[in-house]
């Protein structure tokens, strides 16, 4: 449309170029001739920059990062995808332009987290028949050199009509195969790695490359998320009763090597206590009572080595 624009602009320009010839001749009999040849040319040129800007604007397409230009001649899509950048194309081609980049597809119960405003969250029945809920995030991208085919086979909408629909029926095939508390707990991961490869199945060979599964929440039926609790709860309730049992077995442990300690220490002392060691450690305990402050009286035992009775006074 620019094209022939540009082109009727540049006819004008011509037209009036001509146009104003006779003016012109007119002019230079009366003596005005520098101001109609200024005119002539004000006017043509006018015509012409415009004519020309348009065909240049035809002609000229700049393709941003991130993206690829698909052409559409007269309703035929060309094989050669438009990469970033600037290129000379045929005035008549339309140029649609198409993201390559990575994009995010959110399904969450929250209302205004996904694409969809509402409870978008996708209800799949596992294998014990029981039904979940789940919260999903998919990056995925256009694949570059798939770009004519997905705007041939599938059209600019590629999300609504191809994407949305393969993440739910994946997500809804891959419960089949586990158990709800299995994908609640200890299984997650390997649920996420069968959805992600029966999206790769369906949607890759249309052209859009799934990058990554994100699994977001699992919400379970109340009565299921209640046992789940009540069954954790009873177990942390064993290991404290294991760990107070194995605290009383090592304090019993503990007290066991203690008497015996004591025990074997007492006999090496009973075998090595004589007589003059006693009468040694009896006056060492005399010393220390007659260095004291205050008056002491001490009664002690007859022997024929001691004296009855010691009055030891300050």
């Amino acid at each position: 449309m620019l094209f022939i624009v540009g082109l009727l602009l540049l006819g004008a320009g011509f037209v009036a170029w001509f146009s104003f010839k006779g003016l012109v001749r007119k002019a230079t009999l009366e003596g005005r001739e520098a101001g109609a040849k200024l005119a002539r040319l004000l006017t043509a040129g006018a015509f012409w920059l415009g004519g020309l800007v348009a065909v240049l604007a035809s002609v000229i397409v700049i393709i941003q990062p991130g993206q690829v230009g698909v052409q559409v001649l007269f309703g035929h899509a060309l094989p050669e995808v438009l990469g970033e950048g600037i290129h000379i194309v045929n005035p008549f081609v339309q140029v649609y332009r198409m993201s390559i980049r990575t994009q995010e597809y959110t399904m969450s119960v929250v209302e205004e987290e996904g694409q969809v405003k509402r409870d978008d969250s996708i209800e799949a029945l596992t294998k014990d028949g029981l039904t979940v809920k789940l919260d999903v995030t998919v990056w995925y991208r256009l694949d570059p050199s798939k770009a004519v085919q997905v705007y041939r086979t599938i059209g600019p909408n590629y999300v609504s009509v191809v994407v949305r629909p393969a993440i739910r029926t994946a997500l809804r095939d891959a419960a089949t195969h586990f158990n709800a508390v299995d994908i609640y707990s200890e299984k997650r991961q390997e649920f996420v790695e069968m959805a992600e490869g029966e999206m790769k199945e369906s949607i890759e060979p249309r052209g859009i490359i799934i990058e990554r599964v994100l699994l977001r929440n699992v919400s379970l039926p109340d009565k299921v998320r209640q046992a789940i609790e009540e069954k954790l709860a009873a177990e942390q309730e064993a290991q404290k009763m294991q760990f107070v049992l194995e605290k009383e077995r090592l304090e019993a442990e503990r007290k066991r090597v203690e008497a015996q300690g004591l025990a074997d220490a007492q006999r090496i002392i009973n075998k090595t206590l004589t007589p003059q060691y006693l009468q040694y450690l009896y006056l060492t305990s005399l010393q220390k009572l007659a260095e004291s402050q205050n008056t002491t009286f001490l009664i002690a035992p007859y022997d024929k080595n001691f004296l009855p009775l010691l009055n030891i006074s300050k």
